[in-house]
């Protein structure tokens, strides 16, 4: 991938830019308890994925789902002061074109705009968020939607992710899928390319515009 130029960069928040994964899993583990339900299994499910959707995967029966995401965004939010930014993300984000990138997250706003904040990321121009579209990651329409906002075509895009969810969704909008995987615990399982933060990476702006990723240590 070094040395290939894309029209824009297309970054996914939590894992990607933003590392907020003890936060994320202690308010599901905390959510899946409450409720009587495996708290791995949630865990597992949730990354990547709107909360409105995990919850009517997994919730008891007549649960109010929009309640429910509400509690679980507030115990988010009350905990954002532990928000730490992915390594290098703020200088490489800083570094880019702010016509040619932007941040498409399963986060609500509200969420979203305090993490990026507390980590001390620059704000984007285009920020894609979970009340922003109908169907969520895996589904292809976020990603889509950010690509059309930046006036490009999601196949000329870069899309960086660390979920499956994610990538998936990434893929399916037919984008080349970057996998940043300094919050996994174990290397990814995943084929493609990955690197483990942006502490390496630069990148340029080619003569017609494009934004050309040079990295040392890009694996495939």
């Amino acid at each position: 991938m070094t040395g290939q130029g894309f029209e824009a960069f297309l970054f996914d928040m939590d894992g990607t830019i933003v590392n907020s994964i003890e936060i994320a899993e202690k308010a599901w583990g905390d959510w899946a308890r409450r409720h009587g339900l495996n708290e791995a299994e949630i865990i597992h499910a949730m990354h990547g994925v709107r909360a409105v959707e995990t919850i009517a995967r997994f919730a008891p029966p007549g649960i109010d789902i929009e309640q429910e995401e509400a509690l679980l965004t507030e115990a988010e939010f009350q905990a954002g002061d532990r928000v730490k930014p992915i390594g290098g993300a703020a200088a490489f984000l800083s570094s880019l074109p702010r016509n040619r990138w932007a941040v498409v997250t399963s986060a609500p706003h509200r969420l979203a705009v305090q993490r990026i904040n507390a980590a001390g990321l620059p704000m984007p121009d285009i920020l894609i968020t979970a009340e922003d579209v109908t169907a969520g990651k895996p589904a292809p329409d976020c990603f889509l939607m950010a690509a059309q906002k930046l006036g490009f075509d999601a196949s000329d895009c870069l899309v960086w992710e660390d979920a499956p969810a994610g990538i998936a969704a990434g893929k399916a909008a037919g984008a080349t899928v970057m996998i940043v995987t300094e919050t996994h615990a174990q290397p990814a399982n995943m084929p493609g390319h990955s690197i483990i933060n942006y502490h390496s990476l630069s990148c340029q702006q080619g003569d017609n515009g494009r934004l050309i990723l040079h990295e040392a240590h890009v694996s495939a």
